[in-house]
């Protein structure tokens, strides 16, 4: 019998080094820049960020992190439904940031009913209204009757969306729905025409990696999270450098949170 061939030793999991800066070490700066922004050449009070996904991609949740990293505390006030397989999230709800001095930070996040399939779940045309600034705070999105639904027939910029966030599970961007990825590129379109930035945050990227699982701070050296952030590129036809991986903070954690230490970069 001949000597059995050697195999060759697997892939390595991660790069020697990030492939992208992460200021993890600028929690600090970070926030006082968001906590001291100011709106400049505009009537509108707040930047108004559109999140919009899949069921079940943590639309809510990563709202509520991005709160409970302001707050310092686990936060809910987008609320979120682990059990069901339709979208929790039914109405058009604007969520504000609390400041320290009691106020709101110029910035809001609408959150709005998870995408299904083509007959299922939010209309494409319902969060392009929303886009526009013509859906009233607490549009039933499952309404159908269109005789029922009143749109604002004159929106001022302080109700018209200032950017689009998309929301992308990594575990499950392979599997997505061909009607879920048609709405997606259908708002992104609308969006487009409006000169609107646009993002994609990837949430699960410890359920997606085994690596960022143990160490959050390997989420750029893992090349199972850069292959997730390029299927979502060439699904929903978003650049890389607009594509920010985010851990969402869904069970209590010790105090104080760090800040955008959920892996979202500026």
């Amino acid at each position: 019998m001949g000597q059995e061939e050697s195999k060759p030793p697997p892939p390595q999991p991660e790069f020697d080094h990030p492939w992208r800066k992460m200021p993890w070490g600028e929690k600090d700066e970070i926030e006082h820049k968001l906590r001291t922004f100011k709106l400049k050449g505009t009537s509108a009070q707040f930047v108004r960020i559109l999140v919009v996904g899949e069921v079940g991609a943590g639309k809510s949740s990563f709202i509520n992190s991005v709160n409970n990293a302001f707050q310092g505390r686990i936060t809910s006030g987008a609320l979120v439904d682990r059990a069901g397989g339709t979208s929790f999230t039914k109405n058009y709800k604007t969520h504000y940031i609390e400041a320290e001095d009691g106020s709101n930070l110029p910035f809001v996040f609408n959150d709005i009913m998870g995408l299904e399939d083509r007959e299922s779940g939010a209309k494409a045309d319902d969060i392009i209204r929303a886009i526009y600034g013509l859906l009233e705070e607490g549009h039933n999105l499952e309404n159908t009757r269109v005789t029922d639904v009143k749109y604002r027939s004159n929106p001022s910029v302080e109700h018209q969306t200032t950017c689009l966030v998309n929301i992308v599970a990594a575990d499950k961007i392979s599997m997505m729905n061909d009607g879920v990825i048609d709405k997606l590129k259908k708002i992104r379109q609308a969006a487009t025409k409006w000169n609107m930035p646009q993002v994609i945050i990837m949430t699960r990227p410890d359920v997606a990696c085994p690596l960022v699982q143990q160490d959050l701070r390997k989420i750029y050296t893992s090349k199972k999270i850069k292959e997730k952030m390029e299927v979502c590129s060439n699904t929903v036809g978003i650049p890389m450098n607009h594509i920010f991986p985010v851990k969402n903070y869904y069970e209590p954690l010790p105090l104080p949170l760090p800040l955008f230490n959920f892996s979202y970069s500026y």
